[in-house]
């Protein structure tokens, strides 16, 4: 019965998180800690779920167009080594996540300040603030074991540097790549994941086939800011409550 309700669980989490261009992982993380998963595989099984779903999100937000992939590129030259780097470090984290959650809160309440009207007029962002930014992103993210996309979405709208779907489609690129490079971090670190996870990641590739199909090509642009907020609201609340 437990793991029927972990497994619909890992499968709502995917869906959802999908559907604004996440993949997942803060979710993945409070559903392993509320069943008592070790914690020594707890990154290495939040980072490979959090690759496929982000991965699927990617790819359905890629078909729509809507995104300049160029300014994809300066945040993830700055935050591919350094997810590499921090998920090396094995110290406590758990202060990291209460700050990392506060500074989200903060961030989806400006968000949702700058989202009062479903279109707003793009800024073009400097390559060494985008840079420094993924460089930033990616050091925590790989420390803590998430992709990045929590933290970068909120700060690309509130700089508005990306539309609400091109928002989508580059924090799922950015998601990847990291989470890619935070588990080969922790494989050269030793980390392992038990053969279980090849189930968890069937479940987690349904809910994001769906929740990714629903969010790129029929959830309207109005209702996906607040399917982003909520999002981010409960990514929040767990690194904090963690």
């Amino acid at each position: 019965m437990n793991e029927f309700l972990f497994l619909a669980a890992i499968g709502l989490v995917a869906f959802f998180y999908s559907s604004v261009g996440h993949g997942g992982a803060s979710g993945y993380l409070a559903l392993m800690t509320l069943f008592g998963f070790a914690p020594a595989e707890m990154r290495a099984s939040a980072l490979i779920l959090n690759t496929m779903v982000a991965g699927i999100a990617f790819i359905s937000y890629y078909g729509t167009r809507n995104y300049n992939i160029r300014k994809l590129y300066p945040f993830i030259l700055g935050s591919v080594p350094s997810a590499f780097f921090g998920a090396m470090i094995t110290a406590e984290v758990g202060l990291y996540k209460i700050l990392l959650g506060a500074i989200l809160l903060i961030g989806i309440f400006r968000m949702l300040l700058t989202l009062r009207a479903n279109e707003y007029c793009i800024r073009r962002g400097s390559l060494p603030a985008a840079f420094l930014t993924g460089a930033t992103i990616g050091f925590f993210s790989g420390m803590i074991g998430i992709g990045g996309g929590i933290i970068l979405s909120p700060i690309l709208i509130i700089m508005r540097w990306a539309t609400i779907k091109e928002t989508a489609f580059l924090s799922a690129a950015f998601i990847v790549v990291n989470s890619m490079s935070g588990l080969i971090g922790l494989t050269i670190s030793g980390f392992k994941v038990s053969t279980e996870i090849i189930l968890f990641v069937l479940v987690a590739i349904a809910g994001g086939l769906a929740g990714s199909h629903f969010g790129s090509r029929h959830l309207p642009v109005s209702t996906l800011k607040y399917f982003l907020a909520g999002v981010l609201l409960l990514a929040s609340i767990k690194l904090i409550s963690n």
